[in-house]
């Protein structure tokens, strides 16, 4: 079992259901799944940029990240609907809570001038999303062969009811919040 996982069992789940006064242990609110998403403007040009960043993604999350395709054409882009253009990974059970150990024990203390993740960055029914500018602060990436440095969006989906809700969830989790 995830280290997290019994993190979670053990205290963050009393803590929250004793602070909010859930009759029921299944009330309390938990980290539900986490969406891993690579952008990629450039595989317009290069189908090759997109391949690597599927490659990265796929030693980030533990698993073979989806191909995004665009939506819609837009000429100023020169992009055509359907053309391949990111990637994501959703992370579920085990690999979730890896992950989040993961991010926050060791890739955010190695971002440059951190000083701790927007509070204000959730969307009002407990999710919460949390943009890196360099997918080289994990370690699975070894930054010899990185060709270009990309950035992702991770979006942890919970089942809180409130941003209140969600961000103690997530302190529990020992996610740094900026002051």
């Amino acid at each position: 079992m995830a280290r997290l996982k019994e993190h979670y069992d053990d205290v963050v789940r009393p803590a929250l259901q004793e602070k909010y006064g859930y009759p029921n242990p299944m009330m309390v609110p938990k980290l539900d799944k986490i969406v891993i998403n690579m952008a990629v403007g450039k595989a317009v040009q290069d189908r090759k940029k997109l391949d690597t960043a599927m490659d990265e993604l796929t030693r980030i999350a533990g698993q073979k990240p989806m191909l995004l395709r665009a939506r819609k054409s837009v000429a100023n882009f020169k992009l055509r609907e359907g053309m391949p253009i990111g990637c994501k990974a959703t992370l579920r059970r085990e690999r979730m809570y890896e992950f989040v150990d993961r991010l926050v024990n060791i890739a955010m203390p190695r971002i440059r001038d951190f000083r701790g993740v927007n509070p204000k960055a959730f969307d009002g029914r407990g999710n919460y999303a949390l943009g890196l500018k360099e997918q080289i602060v994990f370690p699975e990436i070894n930054y010899d062969q990185v060709d270009e440095v990309r950035g992702m969006d991770i979006i942890f989906c919970t089942t809180a009811r409130t941003n209140e809700e969600a961000r103690v969830l997530l302190e529990g989790f020992r996610l740094p919040f900026a002051r």
